[in-house]
């Protein structure tokens, strides 16, 4: 049975409105900063089956991470077994989850006496015990030291908590008010989705929904194959490197991909890339995935209604015992370091054969870090992602200050950090420079500082390219490393490498710089302009101006008829045709 289209585009954007409802609510309801500022979590509506209907627009990474954590609960609880408000929820890597602080929570949405639904939502929580306060121990080399996890449980039984789960999580957690009030916040997200539906199949029935459902899933891989088969057939490699997986520092980690277009089908293969690391960089494969299905989106059509039919015409090749698809025990805590780069590789790819679709890299290094100690006899613990600049477009700059294509969280206000946590902020600025020069300049990243007011604090510094520059496209020239420092209140002043813990006292200072996105296209070609722009608002510097952008300064200001002859002359001595990515200084043999 079909319906017409006005119908289905009624109920496809209604699922969308639910969904982002839902996303509404989680984020109101929840307590700990990482949810309720960086809005680390997302929420989605499924069918009975576990395909995806819609999702909130939030974290593009949970569009995979989130399908095979239903699909495990369905296995463990069939849709037959369940009853009106009953709970589900699980956060095991190994059993479909993603990391542990990511807990899915699900609860099935009957209609006539039937599961016609199911909402889900996926949200890091700031605590779930572990080695580290804020549960993402740099130094893991086992799951075992990250932190509780949790197989498919069944979290509400008919309404009632289960009282066993809470008491498990209470004792096993620093924070357990934290943790279970965005526990909580979940079960209201869901709780959002059961009515909403409800109302929809009272007034459409089980079988419009059914077959509205069915229609939308079909149209969106309809659409989604059209645009794969606008890409030229052909294989397309490139690789790029993890800084280290936080054990063996400096040690690069290797991440390849092949992308095959063969009509309206793509096949992504990973062969080639780096065996499974000791620390926690190990992606499993729900966090592949959602590279993988990211990166299909960005380069297709995003006005495609988002569900199931979108990733149909993807197959994707896993090796095992690879760092993108790791054997238990291996630690994954860190794995969207991982799945930045998996992004940056298969743009990378795509770049040979559409380089109109895709951007230079961005920062690539979500930054994530916890401070944590004791205060009145009681643990605090503040938890924070950071963003850096995304990579030039083909017709724009880059974006500052942005948290790039798989996990688009937000920054945190200074407010918020200084309210939650014994730390000011003592600045907080665009990193001049930051950003890879080019016809258009990558977008910058930042430089905060966080001042400590108590004494014996833990900080747990998570994140990547410190080693590795954001490459340029088409002429475009990479952005530079990232860096971290701490500078002692004694005066002395240390460089930690991409991921570390250490102990902080009162006066001291951890100076964080984010680096901006690769340019694209040559910077000689830049509007001069621009390039005043730039330098009036302190987003370049002189000799930046001067040296990547080949503009003459004199008493600083712009000659404009001299810049014009020099960039002319250079003109003249360039070689023909540019070189598709500039990755500056590469510390490897490649």
């Amino acid at each position: 049975m079909t319906h017409d289209d006005i119908t289905q585009t009624v109920l496809r954007h209604k699922f969308d409105s639910i969904a982002d409802e839902m996303e509404a609510t989680l984020i109101r309801s929840a307590y700990s900063s990482i949810v309720k500022e960086a809005q680390d979590a997302s929420a989605a509506i499924f069918d009975a089956e576990g395909r995806t209907i819609a999702q909130a627009m939030a974290i593009p990474a949970h569009l995979g991470m989130m399908v095979p954590a239903v699909d495990r609960i369905l296995e463990k609880f069939p849709t037959e077994g369940m009853e009106p408000n009953d709970v589900y929820l699980m956060n095991d890597p190994y059993d479909g989850g993603t990391h542990i602080p990511d807990i899915t929570v699900l609860k099935p949405i009957f209609s006539e006496d039937e599961v016609i639904a199911l909402g889900a939502t996926m949200a890091h929580h700031q605590e779930m015990g572990g080695l580290t306060p804020g549960s993402l121990p740099p130094s893991a080399t086992e799951i075992y030291q990250e932190g509780l996890r949790l197989p498919p449980l069944q979290y509400h039984d008919r309404g009632k908590v289960n009282e066993t789960i809470v008491s498990l999580i209470e004792k096993n957690v620093r924070t357990p008010y934290t943790t279970l009030g965005d526990l909580r916040a979940q079960v209201s997200s869901v709780s959002i989705a059961e009515r909403r539906i409800e109302a929809v199949t009272e007034e459409y029935g089980n079988e419009t929904f059914r077959a509205v459902v069915d229609q939308i899933i079909n149209h969106s891989e309809k659409l989604t194959r059209s645009k794969i088969a606008e890409i030229p057939d052909g294989a397309y490699t490139f690789h790029d490197y993890i800084d280290d997986d936080g054990v063996d520092i400096h040690k690069p980690i290797r991440i390849e991909a092949t992308v095959t277009i063969d009509g309206t089908d793509m096949h992504v293969d990973f062969t080639g890339t780096g065996e499974q690391a000791r620390g926690p960089v190990n992606a499993v494969p729900s966090a592949t995935l959602s590279g993988v299905y990211y990166v299909v989106r960005a380069v297709t059509d995003p006005t495609i209604p988002n569900n199931a039919g979108c990733f149909a015409p993807v197959e994707v090749k896993m090796p095992k015992g690879t760092v993108i698809n790791p054997e238990p025990p291996a630690a994954v805590n860190a794995r969207s370091l991982t799945v930045k780069r998996i992004v940056d590789v298969l743009f990378g790819a795509l770049a040979e054969s559409i380089p109109e679709k895709v951007t230079a890299a961005g920062n690539g290094q979500l930054l994530s870090h916890r401070f944590s100690g004791m205060q009145d006899g009681e643990q605090w613990i503040y938890g924070e992602v950071g963003a850096g600049g995304s990579g030039a477009r083909p017709t724009k700059d880059g974006i500052d200050c942005i948290d790039t294509d798989i996990t688009n969280c937000m920054n945190t206000p200074v407010e918020a950090t200084e309210m939650t946590a014994p730390i000011r902020i003592r600045r907080y600025d665009l990193w001049q420079d930051s950003g890879g020069p080019g016809q258009y300049r990558g977008g910058l990243g930042y430089r905060k500082q966080f001042e400590i007011l108590v004494d014996d604090v833990t900080f747990t510094h998570r994140r990547d390219r410190h080693d590795f520059q954001p490459w340029g496209l088409l002429g475009g020239r990479p952005a530079p490393t990232c860096k971290t420092l701490i500078q002692r209140a004694d005066g002395a002043t240390e460089q930690l490498p991409s991921q570390a813990t250490v102990h902080l006292d009162t006066g001291d200072v951890v100076d964080i710089f984010t680096t901006g996105g690769g340019g694209y296209g040559p910077s000689i070609e830049r509007p001069i302009g621009a390039v005043k722009r730039d330098l009036d608002g302190e987003r370049i510097s002189e000799t930046a101006a001067e040296t990547e952008y080949c503009v003459v300064i004199e008493d600083g200001e712009i000659d404009y008829k001299a810049t014009q002859r020099r960039r002319e002359r250079l003109r003249k001595d360039r070689s023909p045709g540019e070189k598709l990515f500039d990755r500056g200084n590469v510390p490897v043999s490649d």
